[in-house]
């Protein structure tokens, strides 16, 4: 279980930057997000994952989110924000940068299953369990922009 303990900054562990974004569409009266889910576990994450050397960070989180749930044809709306927390394996500290991106693809299928099996479009409300507790937080900080961005696209 994800407790306090991943939110607080050991001395000397090395910084990591990572970047991926919350996706979402609307589907009638509904607005749906994509999500993956950790191999083995049950809730759901955000696509994300590390920024490689010479990437540009919006680069990354578009690279991200089509290997880990298959979206290629993205819109950017705006930076979310970065949430920061210790890697899976504790030994990094990663700062994640997230983007609020709009599409119109329905159909999804990850290019890489390395940690991530299959995507999901989930109901935007209520929010679902998340694996991560910062990814959740992101959702609802920035809810106002996530409504407006699906609305403007009407």
């Amino acid at each position: 279980m994800i407790d306090n303990s991943w939110y607080i900054r050991p001395k000397g562990l090395r910084e990591r930057h990572a970047a991926g974004g919350v996706v979402v569409r609307r589907d009638g009266n509904q607005v749906l997000l994509a999500l993956a889910r950790e191999k083995g576990y049950t809730d759901y994450v955000l696509p994300k994952g590390h920024v490689e050397a010479g990437e540009k960070i919006e680069c990354a989180a578009r690279r991200e989110i089509e290997e880990e749930v298959g979206i290629s044809k993205l819109q950017l709306i705006e930076k979310l924000g970065t949430k920061e927390r210790l890697d899976f394996r504790k030994k990094e500290w990663k700062i994640t940068h997230y983007f609020l991106f709009l599409t119109d693809q329905i159909e999804a299928i990850p290019t890489d299953t390395t940690h991530h099996g299959s995507m999901s479009w989930v109901p935007f409300d209520p929010l679902p369990a998340f694996f991560w507790p910062e990814q959740r937080a992101l959702i609802k900080e920035n809810i106002c922009q996530i409504w407006e961005a699906v609305n403007r696209k009407e």
